[in-house]
């Protein structure tokens, strides 16, 4: 028989799967990360089951669903499964860890794998998730990565791990630069509980021994909101503040934002979304430069009348950080941002964390 996972350690064990067995819409909602979806009902099965169990009978939907999982996890033994070894071990979980993750454990057990099974399913999941998040966002060491929007802070970040440092890219967790203007390209962002279980799932990796390195955020990035334990561990936080010259940023915005400029209708309903804050002089103006293809007087005129402004208001209300270092650099290239990640490493060596 399937074994049971019950400890919220065991669902961090050496697995050569990880399978999430519910419908597809369910998966992209949320689901425990590395987990792929071997579905044992469709969306339509599942809709159709259920309408079956209210409108005729229960038995008769058991009996229609029990047929149509049946042919599912037969199509999975014959593709995805198909290759696997003898000694294959995965981990299977459902909504709940009954029907549907019991049928698709309960056959591949009998092919003689070595099958586990996440007691309370999805369910179980969710709350450890919520549970852990408060839990670890207390045993964090964070320093925030402030400066203003186009000074390199994301590739900071990313090249801190050439110096030994860890960060925490929440931008990159949530699919969103954290601006209007911040949306990526071709890929939207996860539902809240699935940012919750990617951000878990990335506490969970570093040592929280040591500082981690987290870009100086509002509480929400796009649609996404920031867990209020990790929020409320960042905002007393130390910061190191990162500086660059104007013209510097106006290039790695043109670089960094290109996507935006290649569609210059998208750009220009962003710009006519922001009147109400900023009016319709200059958002005018904005519209103006847009027409005209001027991109650089754009990105100028966008840092100097909104960008900054909203992060001096920002900087004003988080007084109360004390500031480990400032660091300014002229250009924005690979060797400037590598510099200041070594400058940031160094800073970070010599502080001693105090146990919490």
């Amino acid at each position: 028989m399937p074994a049971p996972i019950q400890k919220t350690s065991d669902w961090r064990g050496s697995y050569d799967m990880i399978i999430d067995v519910r419908s597809p819409s369910e998966f992209a909602d949320d689901h425990i990360p590395g987990a792929i979806n071997l579905p044992v009902l469709s969306d339509n099965e599942r809709a159709e089951i259920g309408t079956l169990y209210k409108q005729s009978s229960p038995f008769e939907a058991r009996k229609a669903g029990a047929a149509l999982i049946s042919r599912n996890i037969a199509r999975h033994l014959d593709q995805d499964l198909r290759h696997l070894p003898v000694d294959w071990s995965p981990l299977i979980y459902c909504w709940r860890g009954g029907q549907r993750s019991g049928a698709m454990a309960r056959i591949c057990s009998e092919i003689g794998w070595s099958v586990h099974i996440l007691d309370g399913g999805y369910k179980s999941y969710r709350r450890a998730v919520q549970h852990d998040l408060t839990a670890l966002a207390g045993e964090l060491h964070p320093i925030m990565l402030d400066g203003a929007t186009g000074v390199g802070k994301t590739l900071i970040l990313s090249a801190l791990t050439g110096h030994q440092t860890q960060s925490l890219d929440l931008e990159a967790l949530a699919a969103h630069r954290g601006s209007v203007l911040g949306a990526m390209p071709d890929q939207p962002q996860p539902s809240q509980r699935l940012f919750e279980s990617l951000l878990c799932d990335a506490i969970q990796r570093l040592d929280r021994t040591r500082p981690v390195i987290i870009e100086a955020e509002s509480s929400k990035i796009g649609q996404i909101h920031i867990p209020d334990a990790l929020w409320k561990a960042m905002l007393p936080a130390p910061s190191i503040t990162i500086t660059a010259d104007i013209t510097a940023r106006v290039q790695y915005i043109l670089r960094d934002y290109g996507h935006i400029i290649d569609d210059p209708a998208v750009l220009t309903k962003l710009v006519h979304g922001m009147v109400r804050r900023h009016g319709y002089a200059v958002t005018s103006e904005w519209s103006a430069l847009i027409a005209d293809a001027d991109w650089p007087g754009l990105v100028t005129h966008l840092i100097q009348t909104h960008y900054d402004p909203a992060y001096a208001g920002s900087t004003k209300r988080r007084h109360q950080r004390v500031n480990l270092g400032v660091i300014h650099m002229e250009t924005l290239t690979d060797k400037d941002i590598n510099q200041a990640a070594a400058s940031i490493a160094k800073i970070i060596n010599a502080i001693k964390v105090a146990k919490k």
